[in-house]
């Protein structure tokens, strides 16, 4: 265990992406902020509704984008985040990437969970527009089931705008044609 800390402990000057291609493949979400890590483990809810997003969004999916999962976004030296489901071009796809460039992301989604709150409402977003990634959602777990929020970015104060709210189909143009059932990626066990 002493080893497994050690090993966690922050480089001078704080964590840097260069730092985490160095660190073993363990299972553990590594992200960054500002040079601090941030480590978290995805629950079974969580990881059935990104593979069931992945595999519902790909089945649309035009040839000049690409739908992929946990892989990560390197918004700059000390900032990097990994979305659930991201929509990238199929171009920066083509290449087998480790991590993205926020110009080559064309759509990044987070499932919200109780410890991600306040990241994935208020912190994530405002990276993503700041780094010009074009849409996000986010996807909530309430009482009645899933909603879907979706974003676009306004450009030229680099926020987002909401651009639905939905419950029972997602049914958007953008980043393409998407009509996508809610229960489509609502797994069996919410």
């Amino acid at each position: 265990m002493t080893a497994d800390l050690e090993s966690l402990r922050p480089p001078a000057g704080g964590w840097t992406t260069d730092h985490l291609d160095l660190l073993p493949e363990d299972g553990h979400h590594r992200e960054l902020l500002d040079g601090a890590m941030l480590l978290s483990l995805r629950g079974r809810t969580h990881q059935s509704i990104a593979g069931l997003l992945m595999v519902t969004l790909d089945e649309d999916c035009p040839a000049e984008y690409d739908v992929t999962q946990a892989v990560g976004v390197r918004l700059d030296r000390d900032r990097y985040f990994i979305p659930d489901v991201l929509v990238t071009t199929a171009a920066a796809a083509a290449r087998e990437p480790t991590r993205y460039e926020p110009h080559e992301v064309v759509l990044a989604v987070e499932i919200v969970s109780p410890r991600t709150v306040s990241i994935d409402r208020v912190l994530k977003p405002a990276l993503y527009a700041q780094a010009g990634i074009p849409f996000y959602w986010r996807i909530e777990i309430e009482d009645e089931g899933l909603v879907v929020h979706t974003y676009k970015i306004d450009p030229v104060h680099e926020v987002y705008t909401e651009t639905g709210r939905w419950t029972k189909f997602v049914d958007t143009g953008e980043p393409f044609p998407v009509n996508l059932p809610i229960s489509r990626i609502t797994p069996r066990r919410v």
